[in-house]
């Protein structure tokens, strides 16, 4: 059976690109008959807030959609991601790192050059090579550190037959070393949103992740947890994005303008599917 999910963050109002997001998830299980979920990604408790999970509901609902219950938080699950933390760590494949952002672009600027990713200048692997003894004494100090992948170390344990599938884009070959060294948690927050999507997907039991093509580059390292932490491997499927007047995509960062806004002002919930395209 298909099972797609629609997880945002209740870190501020939906906008028009996630009614797209939630849609064409909810479309492509319906197609199937299959089972269409609502997760929430509520890891950032800093920017978490009560009335933004009510707003979730409340907007889903009145542009028609249904859904599974319970609704998963993922703040109400974080031994699920120490367990996996563990486990990876029991593989000799995490190390924690202490440097500061400060220091990391130092090094970057002082080497001249550094290897690009996705998100920017990769990891330049300082606290790589550290002792056993080291990273012990500085954790006991109660210095403030990220746990870090090790990921060629990680690339080499899962072999090389890692591929996976989109149904727009056709079959990958994963390259996660695109990501360098990525942080998998940090000493106060026990996952990043890269560990907790494929723990998650796999105990809800997920077989097509929908989500905007922005995402599509982290499928490469998602692939790669999975198989270290022998999870169920998905199908993707990436979509448009929905942009403003100048092309950019839609984020609460920016202040897109809010779906309940446009309630607000007389759109109806067809009036907003046809804004989007569905």
């Amino acid at each position: 059976m298909t099972v797609t999910r629609f997880a945002p963050s209740p870190t501020g109002l939906l906008h028009l690109g996630h009614v797209y997001a939630a849609g064409f998830a909810f479309q492509a299980a319906k197609a199937a008959s299959g089972e269409f979920l609502v997760r929430l990604e509520d890891i950032d408790t800093t920017r978490v807030r009560p009335e933004y999970e009510t707003a979730i509901f409340e907007d889903l609902a009145w542009l028609g959609l249904e859904w599974q219950q319970p609704v998963r938080k993922q703040s109400e699950h974080f031994e699920d991601y120490r367990s996996a933390l563990a486990r990876l760590e029991a593989m000799g494949l995490l190390y924690p790192c202490f440097c500061t952002r400060k220091e990391i672009q130092a090094e970057i600027a002082g080497a001249g050059q550094a290897p690009q990713g996705p998100d920017g200048p990769l990891y330049p692997g300082l606290c790589r090579s550290k002792s056993k003894a080291e990273q012990e004494e500085r954790t006991a100090a109660g210095q403030p550190y990220a746990l870090r992948l090790d990921v060629a170390k990680a690339r080499a344990l899962a072999g090389t037959d890692l591929k996976w599938t989109d149904r727009t884009h056709g079959e990958h070959e994963a390259r996660p070393e695109i990501f360098g060294d990525v942080v998998l948690a940090r000493k106060e927050t026990p996952t990043s949103y890269h560990l907790a999507v494929v723990v998650d997907d796999a105990l809800q039991g997920v077989t097509l992740v929908t989500r905007g093509e922005d995402l599509l580059p982290a499928t490469h390292l998602h692939r790669l947890l999975q198989a270290l932490l022998v999870l169920s491997v998905p199908e993707w499927q990436h979509h448009r994005l929905i942009t403003d007047e100048h092309g950019k995509r839609l984020a609460k960062r920016d202040q897109a303008r809010s779906l309940r806004s446009l309630r607000e002002a007389g759109m109806s919930a067809a009036d907003v599917w046809r804004s989007v395209g569905l």
